[in-house]
């Protein structure tokens, strides 16, 4: 039987696979050069690939296994966590494609995430999209070996294969998308690994400087077959029944179970077909492990004791709770088991900057102004896995609201040539707790596709890349640049809400709420005529008459028009308002509802700030969020 296979670690095993964009390319051919190359087709990587083809640059994505994906798909990892109150960008279309897929928008089958689905759904979705890119080419079946430098510029990567070949790929731009962090490692580029110390991470909560990473997990898909089956797998090696006790009020247990019972526990990760994600993390299937401080060998070894450990509680499952039923599922991944592990944490990043809480608690003060240059969001609270490792010092998570992840965080300090999505960008160790979730990831990896194709079509490297023009470019996607929850991407203001979003000017007010935290941006409301003219001042030096009283329709009209008159930067556009009457300038701004006596709403004067002061654009940001002069 399939699950009695030892060694069956899917990146030591894999063939090249036949794949309609893959062709025969990867056993006719040594070397290959590309414009972008993606190394590792996980969340981001396969989200990096395929939109830095479309947009416009030739891409390569080279990954180990014959699955497109990475944690949501070969790792098993489908049941989503986050984002379900953002539609942003390519998170927004894969759950598109699956509503239309399982003909309904309700996929809320397990009670842990809004979008549960069958892992090969997932895969079939990636792969459909990236088989119709033209400029996009996928080989499975290879595995990372070396990165190739230049200097302080990486080039390309070397691959082999299972057959003992090896493959070079020079590339202009590479991303990392490894799950671990191994390519940017080895192109000598700066990282951490484990807990951090406050002096360090900047957090008061910090716990101290350890190794210690997450728990790992090696998931799998059940699936119940019906009354009397019995599909109970034969004892696992080494089987002990006591690491399984009190996973459920259902079990055994000499301490305080997990307060759910047996039915419950599986229903945390229910998929349609009748089927279930095993990813429980309470005396269940974790697994304490980390990848980065040890050979290839001790990986694979400890790797499939992972393994082993999923299989010891599928057959607790069916024989001590007594699911004889619901065995592995004959139609997912590895005949039920996953492909990979889901790896919560790996290296991360010493990036140009690096995103810690404080950035996320209190987004607009302190120096760094690392929210006007956000590229992707998530709304998922600071949660670590650590229940597997003796002696992990104690973190007190604090409650925190949606973020957005800053551009720098993706930007090696000093190696040139490379851009990091995935699980290893540069944030703190507690901040990796909220930033590796599966939507967050696949966001971050679009970011990074549309920063090399932009590298690419302007000869530039990513550390000169322009943010308000990767921004743009992520806005005409539909990508969130801000969190605003109460503004979604089919109000026609939209696109105006996020511009001035960034700028802080308006500003949005953050609420932490649990498993879904939230940030408003209150569209309907009113502002204040002197905290506008605070904000707006970090932009543009503007007189305010200095009167505390609500923003009217005719004030905002009158300051517009004024701005132009006198704004340096919009001399040469007078013509757009600055001769006009105030219901004119409202009028060509397309907002209806003229009275200039009025408060005006929020949404409104973004439209407004938007089409007459050009302040996204007007001043240039650094990776700090800082002017540039």
């Amino acid at each position: 039987m399939c699950f009695q296979r030892v060694n069956v670690i899917c990146f030591s095993i894999i063939a090249c696979v036949a794949f309609s964009i893959c062709s025969n390319i990867c056993r006719s051919q040594n070397k290959l050069t590309t414009e972008v190359l993606v190394i590792g087709g996980g969340t981001g990587g396969t989200a990096a690939g395929i939109q830095s083809s479309r947009s416009g640059a030739q891409t390569i994505i080279i990954e180990q296994t014959n699955w497109l994906g990475g944690m949501l798909t070969a790792a098993g990892v489908s049941c989503t966590d986050g984002n379900d109150a953002l539609p942003s960008g390519i998170w927004k279309s894969f759950r598109d494609a699956l509503h239309t897929h399982y003909h309904t928008e309700n996929l809320a089958t397990g009670w842990v995430s809004e979008t549960c689905f069958e892992p090969h759904v997932g895969d079939s979705i990636f792969k459909a999209w990236a088989s119709s890119e033209k400029k996009l080419k996928v080989l499975f079946g290879w595995r990372f070996e070396k990165i190739i430098k230049k200097n302080n510029q990486v080039t390309g990567a070397i691959f082999s294969n299972a057959a003992n070949k090896f493959l070079e790929i020079k590339s202009k731009i590479t991303i990392d998308a490894t799950e671990l962090g191994d390519a940017f490692a080895d192109a000598g580029a700066e990282y951490d690994i484990g807990t951090e110390n406050s002096i360090d991470s900047k957090e008061k909560m910090a716990p101290g400087k350890t190794d210690i990473i997450q728990d790992i997990t090696w998931a799998a898909t059940l699936k119940d077959f019906g009354p009397g089956a019995n599909k109970v797998i034969l004892r696992p090696t080494n089987y002990d029944s006591s690491l399984y006790d009190c996973c459920c009020s259902s079990a055994p247990c000499k301490g305080a179970a997990y307060k759910t019972d047996a039915i419950g526990m599986l229903n945390y990760g229910k998929l349609p077909g009748n089927k279930y994600m095993l990813n429980w993390p309470a005396h269940g299937n974790d697994f304490y492990f980390s990848a980065m401080l040890v050979d290839d060998k001790t990986r694979r070894n400890e790797y499939e004791k992972a393994r082993e450990h999923t299989l010891g509680f599928i057959y607790y499952i069916q024989t001590t709770l007594g699911f004889k039923n619901i065995g592995l599922a004959d139609d997912e991944l590895d005949s039920g088991l996953a492909l990979i592990p889901y790896n919560r944490e790996g290296r991360r990043l010493k990036g140009i900057v690096r995103f810690n809480i404080n950035h996320i608690l209190s987004p607009y003060t302190g120096s760094e102004k690392l929210y006007r240059t956000g590229i992707a969001v998530g709304d998922y609270p600071v949660d670590h896995h650590h229940g597997q490792q003796p002696g992990t010092p104690e973190i007190r998570f604090p409650s925190i609201p949606s973020f957005s992840i800053p551009l720098g965080a993706l930007i090696p300090k000093k190696i040139e040539g490379l851009i990091v999505c995935e699980k290893g960008i540069s944030v703190s160790n507690i901040v990796n707790g909220a930033t590796r979730l599966q939507p967050v990831v696949l966001l971050t990896g679009q970011a990074a596709g549309v920063l090399a194709a932009w590298c690419v079509q302007n000869n530039k490297q990513p550390r000169e890349a322009d943010t308000r023009s990767i921004q743009q470019k992520l806005l005409d996607l539909k990508c969130y640049l801000v969190p605003f929850v109460d503004v979604k991407p089919d109000a026609f203001y939209w696109n105006s809400v996020q511009r001035i979003g960034v700028t802080g000017i308006l500003r949005g007010d953050g609420k932490p709420e649990g498993w879904a935290n939230k940030t408003f941006f209150y569209p309907d409301s009113t502002i204040n005529h002197d905290q506008f003219f605070e904000n707006f001042s970090a932009f543009d030096v503007y007189g305010s008459d200095n009167i505390d009283q609500v923003l009217s329709v005719g004030d905002a009209c009158q300051f517009v028009k004024s701005y132009i008159d006198h704004s340096a930067i919009n001399k040469k556009n007078k013509t757009r308002g600055g001769d006009s009457t105030e219901a004119k300038t409202w009028r060509i701004a397309g907002l209806n509802d003229f009275d200039d006596r009025r408060p005006i709403k929020r949404w409104e004067l973004a439209v407004l700030l938007d089409k007459y002061t050009d302040v996204f654009n007007s001043k240039k940001i650094n990776f700090e969020g800082g002017f540039i002069k």
